[in-house]
């Protein structure tokens, strides 16, 4: 149902130590559609992340993730049924150094990543392909290159089909020319699998190619206002 809104906000309000609560006036995440969220920092981003998820509550207001406010999750079974449905790319998902990539890309798929059974191999390796990893699945994770680390990210995002991308700075530590195939492969990833997705960057030209539409925080109102004066500079 392409129209179906997976994620609501109502006049919410969160503070978290910062020189002013995060305010979200009004948002509407519709199934199968690609956004863009400019002028949050890192802090705001990971806050916001966390109230979409249900991990942490709003101090007012009402969000609300597949028909359901956050609110009424009851107990952690609850909470992680809801988790399973949003995919999350952020460097808060720690990396195992000393891993291959191949077993870094497994860890949402399986506890055991040594001997792994045939069938996790190979969905990891189906992963692999589709992020752009596939000549790196026996590097040690330690040795990768910035965008090889975010692909890695992304892999497990997507590992276990979620509904929603939800991404917090992922082009943070690119390069502008990592940045750019990175924007190109998550935007073509999140249209053949039909995802939503939500991207949370303070660049707006990444904002621009990562997603179809782009929406700019007014940190004062919690308004969110259309993107407008900028050309794709990623074509």
């Amino acid at each position: 149902m392409p129209d179906e809104v997976l994620v609501r906000f109502r006049g919410v309000t969160k503070d978290y130590r910062g020189l002013r609560p995060l305010r979200i006036a009004e948002f509407d995440l519709h199934a199968r559609r690609s956004l863009a969220l400019v002028g949050l920092d890192q802090t705001m981003a990971e806050v916001l992340v966390d109230l979409i998820t249900g991990a942490v509550l709003p101090d007012s207001g009402e969000v609300t993730a597949f028909g359901r406010p956050t609110s009424a999750i009851a107990d952690p079974a609850s909470w992680l049924t809801t988790l399973d449905q949003f995919g999350l790319l952020t460097d808060r998902a720690v990396l195992v150094e000393q891993f291959t990539v191949e077993q870094n890309l497994a860890i949402p798929l399986s506890l055991v990543v040594d001997d792994m059974a045939s069938d996790v191999r190979a969905r990891v390796a189906e992963l692999a392909t589709e992020v752009g990893l596939e000549k790196d699945l026996q590097r040690q994770a330690g040795s990768v290159s910035p965008v090889a680390r975010a692909r890695i990210r992304l892999g497990r995002a997507l590992a276990l089909s979620p509904r929603v991308l939800l991404a917090e700075h992922p082009n943070a530590t690119l390069s502008r020319e990592d940045a750019t195939s990175f924007a190109s492969d998550v935007s073509r990833i999140v249209e053949r699998r039909g995802l939503a997705s939500l991207v949370l960057t303070a660049d707006h030209a990444f904002a621009r190619a990562v997603a179809k539409d782009v929406l700019v925080l007014e940190p004062s109102t919690g308004a969110l206002n259309p993107h407008s004066g900028w050309r794709r500079w990623f074509s």
